[in-house]
């Protein structure tokens, strides 16, 4: 069954809707499908703008498979990865800060670690204020963070706000993460879907051309380095490698991570009593 499910409301505007599992995990194959996503946005002359959302109202992406085989996960490789010379992780989300489409993240409910990293390669977020939760948890699972958010986050909301969301390892509902600026703008849940959309049928409405070489001089002042991007994740196979990261982790699973409940609901909260305890 496929994970993302793609909707063309349009020739210049589509959707994208994640859609793996009771709680939304991002997996080796959620990564292959969004690389052929990508390719289709990358070559595709009409397309404009993609929302990127979910099927599921408690879980945008919860996070990586923390399951997922280790063996597997490195060896993984897509032809663009390939050619590039760095994993297919990295290889898909700088790919998509880069792409000629504006990408609109809309954000309902949980969006940690992997999910987190996806939504900031977007080019805009906008995330429900009731039932958006963000974070970034590897720091309490004992792990660095593997997917950029140490290059995003002090460009989007200074040094001290980015080390306080990665080293405090908590969650953001949507209120505070607008106020940080981890999200463009947080909206009451039932006006969410109305605002997206409307927001995305007027970029759909403008040249393509424009759109384009904005984005692109924008890209050319704020977009991370490849560099950032690849040291981030060999930092976090460094990591997780480690015995005292797998022993948090299958602690987390015994409070029920990767399952809907209370552990995946509160991991914030989670990985701070683990710490204390």
């Amino acid at each position: 069954m496929p994970q993302i499910h793609v909707r063309e409301h349009s020739l210049a505007y589509w959707r994208a809707t994640f859609d793996n599992g009771p709680v939304n995990l991002m997996d080796p194959e959620t990564i292959y499908e969004l690389d052929a996503l990508v390719t289709r946005l990358e070559t595709d002359p009409d397309v404009k703008v993609v929302v990127f959302d979910s099927a599921n109202p408690d879980y945008f992406i919860a996070h990586w498979d923390l399951a997922a085989d280790p063996a597997t996960v490195a060896g993984m490789a897509t032809e663009s990865s390939t050619r590039r010379g760095v994993h297919p992780y990295t290889d898909v989300f700088t790919r998509i800060s880069r792409l000629p489409v504006v990408t609109v993240a809309s954000v309902r409910g949980r969006v940690r670690g992997a999910g987190s990293e996806f939504i900031l390669a977007c080019d805009i977020r906008f995330a429900s204020r009731e039932r958006a939760v963000l974070g970034q948890f590897e720091v309490g699972l004992g792990a660095v963070p593997g997917g950029g958010t140490t290059a995003w986050l002090p460009r989007l909301m200074g040094r001290g706000r980015a080390l306080e969301v990665l080293l405090g390892a908590d969650d953001f509902p949507g209120d505070l993460a607008e106020r940080y600026g981890y999200v463009n703008r947080a909206l009451p849940d039932a006006e969410l879907n109305d605002f997206v959309d409307r927001f995305a049928r007027r970029i759909a409405g403008f040249e393509k051309e424009a759109i384009v070489g904005t984005k692109n001089l924008v890209n050319r002042v704020d977009l991370p380095s490849d560099d950032e991007f690849v040291a981030a994740l060999n930092g976090f196979f460094e990591s997780v490698a480690r015995p005292s990261v797998q022993a948090r982790a299958a602690a987390l699973f015994a409070l029920g991570l990767q399952r809907p409940g209370d552990g995946e609901l509160w991991l914030g909260d989670h990985v701070a009593a683990y710490s204390e305890s």
